[in-house]
């Protein structure tokens, strides 16, 4: 039909202009991808872990942090409630090192843990790591200079994943790896939407101020976001990383994806007010992010008509040509014909291919390139066509008001 093929070109051409967008920026500052902030003065910093049954990895979350190279003023351990091992297991680090205090509380949720915790926190930066993250030990170290900058509100760094062994885990590993590359592309622009919960080293007093929304399903996207609309700068040092353990199913991708969707839209639906005014925030990574929600709605919803409109087709024929005896529809009609669209489509994986085998190579991902074709075949042919079913869930479930993790 005439509409749907405007809606596919539309929907072609926006995805291509993002593609060569991207790839401008990358060649002109592919020089200074991995280039670290030089340390000029040394700042105090304290480490902020909230955790919540995290008795397999607390332990090895608070070893990573200790190694730093940077010197760590404090490493406040945040037991939100857990009912396992986690705090006992704390207090047996707590005990053999002064730097570790255990803060317990009552349940609450990660934002509440770490607007908790902040009250505790006296240096002028504060890093927050999840529970289940490992900052290289010169993480720390890389990242800090940028707050020379005054401006600068939060830094992060290339957050990767750390287990890889199962089918899940590698697909994860080829998404976090372009992320964190999309990401730097970003900070270019000043655009870096959101600081991750593996590792953000925010100015204490800028996120002091502003709290974290307990009521968001994403605290780090709308803490990154309340940063942007009061003027803060976001940077990444693409040389420092984090390792973070990924979900190992299906069903535990399906529940964390859901969830980051869910507190994505509850942020766009917070700062809507922004929409096309002043500033990055609603000038660029709002419009972006809803620019993204669309595409993901449409291409659904293109994928649906098309399929049902086969399905009908294909009963409707065979139901007349049954009845008549005489075939209604020809062999070569059951197949796709070439057109302008079949061809634009190629293109678009053939450049979303050379998009993430180039994401790797730039994060020097050798293993994934060339080690899992079929992995990286199967990421780009179906893991990235899975989102799009995930969106409908997602609003569906802050209809229902249904916020459980």
């Amino acid at each position: 039909m005439y509409w749907l093929s405007i809606v596919i070109l539309i929907y072609i051409f926006i995805a291509l202009y993002f593609f060569f967008f991207f790839i401008l920026i990358y060649l002109k500052n592919r020089e200074s991808m991995y280039t670290c902030p030089k340390l000029t003065r040394n700042y105090k910093v304290s480490v902020v872990i909230p955790c919540y049954n995290e008795e397999d990895c607390i332990c090895g979350t608070i070893n990573a942090v200790l190694s730093s190279t940077y010197p760590i003023e404090k490493v406040f351990v945040v037991n939100d409630g857990s009912t396992d091992r986690t705090a006992e297991i704390v207090e047996k680090l707590a005990r053999k090192n002064k730097k570790i205090i255990l803060l317990n509380k009552k349940n609450g949720g990660k934002a509440d843990s770490l607007n908790y915790a902040l009250k505790f926190v006296k240096t002028e930066l504060v890093a927050i790591v999840d529970s289940d993250s490992y900052p290289d030990k010169d993480a720390l170290e890389k990242t800090i200079g940028f707050f020379d900058n005054p401006r600068v509100g939060v830094a992060t760094c290339a957050v990767l994943a750390r287990n890889k062994s199962k089918f899940m885990e590698k697909l994860q590993a080829v998404e976090y790896t372009v992320i964190a590359w999309t990401r730097k592309l970003l900070g270019y622009l000043n655009a870096i939407y959101v600081t991750p919960g593996p590792l953000a080293i925010y100015r204490t007093n800028v996120i002091k101020k502003l709290g974290f929304d307990t009521k968001n399903m994403t605290e780090d996207i709308e803490a990154t976001w309340h940063l942007t609309s009061e003027g803060w700068r976001r940077e990444m040092c693409l040389a420092a990383r984090v390792t973070t353990i990924t979900p190992s199913t299906f069903k535990g991708w399906y529940n964390q994806r859901v969830r980051w969707n869910m507190g994505g839209i509850q942020t766009i639906n917070k700062y809507k007010h922004l929409f096309l005014k002043g500033g990055m925030l609603g000038c660029f990574i709002l419009p972006y992010f809803v620019l993204s929600l669309i595409m993901g709605l449409v291409g659904l919803s293109i994928f649906f008509y098309l399929f049902f409109r086969r399905v009908i087709f294909s009963y409707i024929s065979t139901k007349l040509s049954l009845g008549i005896g005489v075939p209604v529809i020809t062999v070569d009609q059951l197949y796709m014909t070439p057109n302008v669209l079949n061809f634009l489509g190629l293109a678009m994986l053939i450049l979303g291919t050379f998009f993430t085998i180039l994401g790797l190579s730039v994060m020097e991902e050798r293993e994934l390139r060339n080690r899992n074709i079929f992995n990286l075949a199967f990421y780009l042919l179906i893991y990235l066509t899975i989102y799009p079913f995930i969106m409908p869930v997602a609003i569906y479930r802050l209809v229902k008001k249904d916020l459980r993790w």
